[in-house]
C-alpha cells in the first residue's frame, strides 16, 4: 500500500464529500447528502455511517489501487461525528494538526484505519458568558486554510472568508499558522429563512443563482438602520408591497445577513483595509462579499472550486504524511 494513496473525507453539517487520491491526483469522487445535522436530528450517527460506507465504496469500485488509510476533516471529529477529537488551541500549524490527529477503526464503515483531523479553538477553554464572543472553534476550515497556505494561495497574515453552512473568517499569523477566527450561523440562517419560516413563500427554496446588487445593498442598509430581525421581516413586506421577484428578495436577505457579519468583523478589527483576503464558497455569495468588501476599501480574491478542492486535499495529504497520530 502506498502511503500517498488515500481516501480523503470532508464531512460537514449537511454534506459529505469523499475522494480517492493517488500521489496527489484525484482518481474518483463521491458525494452524499448527509452530515452531522442528521445525527443531531436522529440522536444517532446512523446516517453518516451509511453515507461514509456508501461513498467510500463508490470511490473504490473498479479500482486496483490500495489506499493506506482514510483521512477525514470537518465535523466528523465532533461529538456528532464518528469520534470526538479535542480542538487544538491556536496558533496551530499543519504539523500540529498531524501530531494531534486521532486514529480510529470502524470496520462497519471501511476496512482501513481512519485518521481524524482535530479542529482548532481560539480563545480560552472556559470564560464568562459576557466574554464568549472572544472565543471560536472550527472543524475542517483549518485543513483548508493550511492547505491553501502550502499551495502558496494564502500567505502569512492572510485572511480566508469561508462561506458554507457557517460563515467563517480565519486569520493566519505571521508564520502562516491558524491564528484566530470568527464564525456566524448566516449560511444556516439563510437556508432556514428560505425553508422553515414565514418567509418561505417570499423566497426561492434553492441556493441563489444570481445576485441583484441593488437589492443586496438595500438589505444591508435596512439591517444597519433597523437590525437583522426587522430586516428579515422586510423580506415579507417586499413580497407584499413591491414587484420584486423571489430571487431579488433573496439578494435582500443575503445583504442583511452580510451586513450584520461584516460590521461585526469590522468592529472587532478582524477586517481592516489593506488585508489579503481570499473567499471560498458559492460564486453568488462570494461575489456579494467581494462587492461589500470593495466598498470598505478591502480587495478580495475569489478562489475557484478547483483551488478550494486542491487546498483541502493538499492539507489532508500533508497531515497524512505526518507522524504522531494517536490511537483511540
Amino acid at each position: 500500500m502506498s502511503r500517498d494513496c488515500l481516501i480523503c473525507v470532508d464531512l460537514g453539517t449537511t454534506n459529505t464529500r469523499v475522494w480517492l487520491v493517488d500521489d496527489g491526483n484525484i482518481v474518483a469522487t463521491a458525494r452524499a447528502g448527509a452530515g452531522v445535522r442528521d445525527t443531531a436530528r436522529d440522536g444517532a450517527p446512523t446516517a453518516i455511517h451509511r453515507a461514509l460506507r456508501e461513498a467510500i465504496a463508490e470511490v473504490r469500485a473498479g479500482q486496483s489501487l490500495a489506499p493506506s488509510m482514510v483521512i477525514a476533516a470537518g465535523m466528523i471529529g465532533s461529538p456528532l461525528g464518528l469520534r470526538e477529537v479535542a480542538h487544538l488551541p491556536a496558533p496551530v500549524s499543519i504539523e500540529d494538526l498531524a501530531a494531534g490527529a486521532l486514529r480510529v477503526s470502524f470496520p462497519e464503515i471501511v476496512d482501513l484505519p481512519i485518521l481524524l483531523v482535530p479542529g482548532v479553538r481560539c480563545g480560552p477553554v472556559e470564560c464568562e458568558p459576557r466574554g464568549i464572543g472572544a472565543t471560536d472553534v472550527m472543524r475542517g476550515e483549518e485543513t483548508l486554510s493550511l492547505g491553501l497556505a502550502e499551495m502558496g494561495l494564502l500567505g502569512p497574515e492572510a485572511t480566508l472568508l469561508n462561506l458554507g453552512s457557517h460563515w467563517k473568517l480565519i486569520r493566519l499569523d505571521g508564520e502562516a499558522r491558524i491564528g484566530s477566527s470568527v464564525t456566524s450561523l448566516s449560511g444556516e440562517l439563510i437556508h432556514a429563512a428560505q425553508t422553515q419560516t414565514i418567509l418561505a413563500s417570499s423566497l426561492p427554496s434553492t441556493r441563489p443563482e444570481r445576485l441583484d446588487i441593488n437589492l443586496m445593498i438595500a438589505g444591508m442598509e435596512e439591517q444597519r438602520s433597523s437590525g437583522l430581525a426587522r430586516a428579515l421581516f422586510c423580506v415579507r413586506l417586499l413580497e407584499q408591497r413591491t414587484r420584486t421577484t423571489p430571487e431579488e428578495r433573496l439578494s435582500f436577505l443575503i445583504g442583511a445577513c452580510l451586513a450584520a457579519d461584516l460590521d461585526g468583523m469590522r468592529r472587532s478589527g478582524l477586517l481592516t483595509s489593506g488585508l489579503e483576503v481570499a473567499i471560498s464558497g458559492s460564486e453568488v455569495l462570494a461575489n456579494a462579499w467581494r462587492t461589500a468588501l470593495a466598498a470598505e476599501s478591502i480587495e478580495a480574491r475569489i478562489l475557484s472550486e478547483s483551488e478550494i478542492e486542491q487546498g483541502l486535499l493538499t492539507g489532508l495529504r500533508i497531515i497524512a504524511k505526518g507522524i504522531g497520530a494517536r490511537d483511540a
